[in-house]
C-alpha cells in the first residue's frame, strides 16, 4: 500500500502530528536505554541512536540522536529481512554488527526487533537501536585499533544472531559470538569486559520493545491504515524537500554540476562529482576518481557514506521534517568499487565509520558551497587493560572509549562553534568526574584551544585541548586525522588549525630514560595521527584537536572586535549528564 493510489493529499495537521508522534517514540525509545544502560558509553557518552523503520526497511523517523546511525541502520534492517524473510516471529530479536551486513563499525551493535499487527500478525514496522560498545574484542583494548589492517583485528563480527527466540534471551549464543570466536584469530581477544556489554544489549532489547508498546498505541488510536499512509506521507514529503532543495542550489549557483575534492592525511582523494536535474530535481552523486581501498582501517562501508550524504542533505533543509528515507530517494549514489568507500569484505574500517565519515561530510558541503569545514575529526580515544596474556589464556579487562570535540567551521552569516563535536557524530564527551572516579585517570587539562580557529569575516570555531594522567601502566590508544591536512576556510577564510596528539614520557631507569649521573626527566612526543602506546604509571596524553575554518576576508573592524567576541564564546557554562541532573533536581 502506498499513497499515491489516493485520489487527495494528506492533511497538513496530521501531517506534522504522524511526524511529531513517530519522533516521540523514537525519543522514548532512547530515553528508556539511556536509563537502563550501564556503561558509560552508552549511559554518560549518549553513543547510542534509535529509529523506527517501515516493513520495507526504510527509516520513518528518529530522534536526533548519531546522524552516521541513522543513516546506515536501514542498510541492516533490510539485509536482515532478506536474511529471514517470514520466519520472524513474535518475541524474536536480532543482532549484527558486520559492516557487510549494514552495519559501520563493529563497535556499533545493532538490535532489531519486528512489530507484528495484533490482528494480521504481519510485520507493519520495525524497531531499531543501535549503540556503540566500549569493547568488543580485538587486538586492542577499546576495539578502536589505529594499526588494524582487517576486520578480524576489530573484534567479534556478527552478520546475523537471533539473540532472543521467541522471548527467550540466548546468552550462550551470545557469549560465543563475543568471546569465543573473536579469540581463534592470532592476537586477538575475546570482549573483554562481557558483563557490560550483555547488560547494554538487554537494554536495547528493552527500548525496541519500548517502541513496538507505543506503535501498537498509535496503531489503536488511530488505525493500521491511517498510520501506515502517513508513514510514507512523511516520506514523500522528506523527497519533495530535497527535490527543491536541489532545484534551488543549481539556481543559485548557475549551474547544475558542482564538484569538490578532499583529502586523508595518508594523501587518499575523496572526489566527489554532483550533477543536478533541475527538471525533476534529482541529482547524481557520483564518487569516481576516490582513492582506492587502504590497508589501515579509514575504509568506509558504503551504508556509511549513504549516512554522510543523507545527513548533508537534511541539515540543508531549513524545515523542521523529520530525517528519513525520502531524503535519499531523489539522489543516485554512484561508488566505485574497489574504492576506500566500497572496500573489501575483510577490510579494516573502525575509523572509516569515524573519520572517512567526516571527510565525506567536507567533500558534501564543500561542493555544495554550504559551509567551511568543521574540524572533520572525532579525535577516538582508547584504553584499557586485559585480553589475552602472554600464555594466550583470556585476561580479564576493561576498555574505555571517548571521542573529543573540536571547533565547528562558519558559514556564510555565522560563526563557527568553538568545543563541539560535529556532524556525524553528537555524542557527549565523559563527565571529568565520572572518568576519574570508574578509571584509573586523571584530567589535567580540558578548555579551548587557543589559536586554533580559522580567521575570516567568520571565524571558525576553537577546537580543545585534552591532557590525562595515567595512574597505572594502560594501552592507550588514538584514532585521529587533520594532524597534517588542515580543515579548509571558504569565501577567502583561513583553514583550522591542526590537530596535534603528544606523549609526556616520564622518565624511567628500566626504559633506559635516565641520563648519565642524573635523575629520569620527563620529555614530549609527537605520536601522530593514528598510534598505540603502551604508557606508564604517571605518563601523560595530550590531545589539541583542529579548529574548524573560516568564512570569507575579515575587515579591520570585524579583526578589532575579535577578542571581544571570542571572550563571548569563550563563556563557561555547566553541561553534561551530571549539571543536566543538578538543574532537573532544581526545577523539581
Amino acid at each position: 500500500m502506498t499513497p499515491s493510489k489516493r485520489s487527495e493529499g494528506p492533511d497538513p495537521i496530521l501531517l506534522t502530528l504522524f511526524a511529531n508522534r513517530f519522533m516521540s517514540v523514537a525519543e522514548a525509545m532512547g530515553r528508556s536505554l539511556q536509563q537502563t544502560s550501564i556503561s558509560t558509553n552508552i549511559k554518560e557518552r549518549l553513543d547510542f541512536s534509535c529509529a523506527l523503520f517501515a516493513p520495507d526497511g526504510d527509516l520513518v523517523a528518529n530522534a536526533p540522536f548519531i546522524p552516521i546511525h541513522l543513516g546506515s541502520m536501514s542498510f541492516a534492517v533490510k539485509y536482515q529481512m532478506k536474511l529471514h524473510g517470514k520466519d520472524l516471529k513474535e518475541g524474536d530479536v536480532l543482532m549484527t554488527n558486520s559492516p557487510h551486513a549494514g552495519g559501520s563499525h563493529l563497535p556499533d551493535i545493532t538490535i532489531i526487533s519486528p512489530v507484528f499487527d495484533s490482528e494480521s500478525k504481519e510485520i507493519i514496522f520495525f524497531t531499531a537501536s543501535r549503540g556503540h560498545h566500549a569493547d568488543i574484542g580485538g587486538i586492542l583494548p577499546g576495539s578502536m585499533p589505529p594499526t588494524s589492517v582487517n576486520i578480524f583485528e576489530e573484534g567479534a563480527e556478527i552478520v546475523s544472531f537471533r539473540l532472543v527466540r521467541e522471548g527467550v534471551f540466548d546468552q550462550k549464543g551470545l557469549y560465543e559470538y563475543m568471546i569465543d570466536k573473536p579469540a581463534r584469530y592470532p592476537g586477538s581477544s575475546g570482549c573483554r569486559n562481557i558483563r557490560d556489554v550483555e547488560s547494554d544489549l538487554k537494554a536495547q532489547v528493552a527500548a525496541n520493545h519500548k517502541g513496538i508498546q507505543l506503535i501498537h498505541q498509535i496503531v489503536e488510536d488511530y488505525g493500521l491504515k491511517t498510520v501506515q499512509e502517513y508513514m510514507y506521507h512523511i516520506r514523500n514529503n522528506a523527497e519533495t524537500s530535497v527535490r527543491n532543495l536541489l532545484r534551488d542550489v543549481a539556481k543559485k549557483s548557475g549551474t547544475n554540476v558542482l564538484s569538490a575534492v578532499d583529502y586523508l592525511d595518508d594523501g587518499s582523494p575523496i572526489c566527489l562529482r554532483v550533477e543536478i536535474n533541475e527538471e525533476n530535481g534529482s541529482a547524481v552523486f557520483d564518487f569516481e576518481g576516490t582513492g582506492c581501498e587502504v590497508r589501515g582501517n579509514l575504509n568506509a562501508p558504503i551504508s556509511v557514506v549513504h549516512s554522510a550524504v543523507i545527513y548533508c542533505m537534511r541539515a540543508m533543509l531549513d524545515l523542521d521534517i523529520p530525517l528519513n528515507a525520502g531524503c535519499l530517494v531523489p539522489l543516485d549514489i554512484r561508488i566505485p568499487s574497489g574504492s576506500l568507500l566500497a572496500p573489501s569484505r575483510t577490510a579494516a574500517v573502525c575509523g572509516g565509520n569515524v573519520l572517512t565519515s567526516q571527510r565525506i561530510v567536507d567533500v558534501v558541503l564543500r561542493a555544495f558551497h554550504a559551509c567551511a569545514a568543521s574540524q572533520g575529526c572525532t579525535n577516538n580515544l582508547t584504553f584499557g587493560a586485559g585480553g589475552k596474556g602472554e600464555d594466550g589464556r583470556a585476561v580479564a579487562g576493561w576498555g574505555y572509549y571517548e571521542t573529543i570535540a573540536g571547533g565547528s567551521g562558519a558559514g556564510p552569516n555565522w560563526h563557527g562553534t568553538s568545543g563541539v563535536h560535529t556532524h556525524i557524530t553528537n555524542t557527549r564527551i565523559g563527565d571529568v568526574e565520572i572518568l576519574e572516579r570508574r578509571y584509573p585517570v586523571l584530567v589535567h587539562t580540558f578548555g579551548l584551544r587557543t589559536g586554533s580557529a580559522g580567521a575570516g569575516r567568520y571565524r571558525g570555531g576553537e577546537g580543545v585541548v585534552r591532557e590525562l594522567e595515567f595512574l597505572e601502566p594502560l594501552q592507550v590508544s588514538i584514532l585521529s586525522e587533520r594532524r597534517t591536512r588542515a580543515p579548509y576556510g571558504l569565501e577567502g577564510g583561513a583553514p583550522g588549525g591542526l590537530g596535534r596528539n603528544t606523549w609526556i614520557k616520564q622518565g624511567r631507569e628500566d626504559d633506559g630514560d635516565a641520563p648519565e649521573g642524573g635523575a629520569p626527566a620527563a620529555r614530549e612526543v609527537n605520536i601522530g595521527g593514528k598510534a598505540t602506546i603502551r604508557m606508564g604509571k604517571g605518563d601523560r596524553l595530550r590531545i589539541e584537536t583542529p579548529g574548524g575554518g573560516g568564512w570569507g576576508l575579515p575587515s579591520e573592524e570585524e579583526e578589532a572586535l575579535r577578542s571581544d567576541e571570542l571572550d563571548h564564546i569563550r563563556k563557561w557554562a555547566a553541561r553534561g549528564s551530571l549539571a543536566e541532573r543538578e538543574a532537573a533536581q532544581a526545577g523539581f
